[in-house]
């Protein structure tokens, strides 16, 4: 089914997403329709290798994996509204890590990522500043990247016992970030991310 005519007003659910057979890029957030970008910058993609290429070394005789967009991210509301047709959020993060291995399926990932890393960009910041920040918090993701490639800082929350993000830092210049899921085990060196 092509979707030309898509009521940006009406709300839907994964089963109707995963039936529009077009190249435009979008996510669901609470079942409204939001258009992405169609293409990245060169300067956010090679942001985005860099730290794919990181994380992937890291992990890759590991029991977590990394994931790059486009992947779906589905956050059903409960664990009893697992079904395509109940879940109304979805989401395409930069880059994603995964620890419980039996939330991912052919399609992506269903639940909430232990890490997620969104890539800003003037036209979509205040999407990932606010509201993803709100869908990752409510979702319960662990851990939030903001990376900003113009100004080349990262910006870090993690979740609280509380399930509230609280700021731990601004990370830039020759910075190393302590990953928190892996209680700094690994660091990411931003001189290896921002080249």
């Amino acid at each position: 089914m092509d979707s030309p005519n898509l009521d940006l007003n009406k709300r839907y659910s994964y089963a109707d997403y995963h039936t529009w057979m077009d190249d435009v890029r979008r996510e669901l957030h609470d079942g409204l329709i939001k258009l992405m970008t169609p293409a990245p910058s060169r300067q956010h993609q090679r942001v985005l290798s860099n730290l794919n290429g990181l994380f992937w070394f890291f992990l890759r005789k590991k029991k977590c994996e990394v994931y790059q967009a486009p992947s779906d991210v589905r956050f059903p509301k409960d664990r009893k509204s697992l079904e395509d047709k109940q879940v109304y959020t979805v989401l395409q993060p930069d880059l994603y890590v995964v620890c419980d291995l039996t939330k991912l399926d052919d399609r992506g990932c269903l639940g909430a990522p232990d890490l997620v890393i969104e890539i800003v960009s003037p036209k979509n910041s205040k999407r990932d500043v606010k509201d993803k920040f709100d869908i990752y918090q409510q979702h319960g993701v662990r851990e939030y990247w903001i990376v900003n490639p113009s100004d080349e800082n990262v910006t870090v929350f993690v979740l609280d016992d509380n399930s509230k993000f609280q700021f731990v830092g601004m990370y830039a210049g020759n910075d190393k970030i302590p990953v928190n899921i892996f209680n700094g085990d690994l660091k990411i060196d931003l001189t290896e991310v921002f080249v």
